[in-house]
């Protein structure tokens, strides 16, 4: 229970822990059995298939769970309509595009609205005593970006054009999805996950100037915010390489970094494993190599971290779908068995 817990505060393990993003998901049989049976919704939104889905990793060895929800749940109560199309993924029927629209939004109540994410926490709860649950939410700006392009993008041009154009709206679109995010893993707390990461999956997109006038003071008050809960505090973002050196501003004990950068040197530019812990980071696609060639490739992640207390190890991104799961057992093996004390 204690290893991964451990890790994010930087004291020494037996091992360094191993956790995998999308670790449950499309990749296991026993998850797509079920979704043979319910559309994805209906498994977010059903707690006791939720937490089924939150536990399947547990048969991996792996030191975590993490929830099984969806980081655009929360954009649904803002009247957003989300919805998954097969083959293309997250969509919102009702994107943000207007500064009117914008500015006339507020809070929700969380506990309300995503009542059936907490139930599913306190579920995996009361059956999980093994392993710590890890909540998590999208960061302001994935969550921005993806509430006014309606979907994935690979310019964000609806999202560049409003934080350059309309600074007052943009600030109030983060403030408003920054406090509901706050709420939202304060709950998620409440209801029992010892830990909590924020995915900031599309911030790579901007300069760090950007970032650092449009969105670190945004993320600086959510970390502040949540502070207080006794909990580590994870920030992951993707194609930040060059955004490292401003995350010594964020109030967290975990960063979380892709696999585009040593995790050395992410290390060193983050503050160094004497401020944070490092969480990382396998190129995903390395799960499809040769055995021999992935194992090649978790020691050189080993050794870049080179034995210093608050090494997780993870994936730089999700678990693609085609990825065996027993190349995913390997990995946990490999990484328990090389660094066992």
């Amino acid at each position: 229970m204690t290893r991964f817990l451990d890790a994010c505060y930087r004291r020494p393990t037996d091992a360094t822990p191993v956790w995998f993003m999308r670790q449950a998901g499309r990749y296991q049989p026993e998850y797509r059995a079920l979704r043979a049976r319910y559309d994805l919704l209906t498994l977010l939104r059903t707690p006791e298939l939720a937490v089924q889905v939150t536990r399947l990793p547990k048969a991996l060895g792996v030191d975590a769970l993490i929830l099984f929800a969806d980081i655009l749940l929360p954009l649904e109560p803002l009247g957003l309509g989300l919805h998954f199309v097969p083959g293309e993924g997250p969509v919102l029927e009702h994107p943000l595009r207007t500064v009117d629209t914008i500015l006339g939004l507020r809070p929700f109540p969380v506990e309300e609205a995503l009542g059936f994410v907490l139930e599913t926490v306190r579920g995996v709860r009361a059956v999980e005593s093994d392993l710590p649950l890890i909540g998590f939410a999208g960061a302001p700006f994935t969550l921005a970006s993806y509430a006014i392009e309606g979907g994935g993008s690979r310019h964000y041009t609806h999202t560049k054009r409003l934080l350059y154009t309309h600074p007052h709206a943009w600030d109030h679109l983060m403030q408003v999805l920054t406090d509901i995010t706050a709420a939202y893993l304060r709950a998620q707390v409440r209801a029992g996950a010892q830990a909590v990461q924020v995915f900031d999956s599309w911030v790579g997109a901007l300069s760090p100037r950007t970032y650092r006038r449009a969105v670190l003071p945004h993320l600086q008050r959510l970390f502040a915010r949540l502070a207080d809960l006794g909990v580590p505090r994870i920030y992951f973002s993707t194609g930040t390489a060059g955004l490292l050196p401003d995350l010594q501003a964020l109030d967290a004990e975990v960063i979380g970094v892709d696999w585009r950068v040593d995790l050395g040197r992410a290390w060193d530019l983050v503050g160094g494993a004497e401020r944070v812990a490092i969480q990382g980071n396998l190129d995903p696609l390395a799960l499809f190599a040769p055995p021999e060639v992935l194992a090649a490739e978790v020691r050189a992640v080993l050794d870049q971290a080179a034995g210093r207390p608050g090494h997780i190890f993870n994936l730089g991104h999700g678990i693609l779908p085609a990825t065996d799961p027993d190349q995913v057992r390997r990995v946990v093996d490999w990484v328990h068995a090389a660094t066992a004390s």
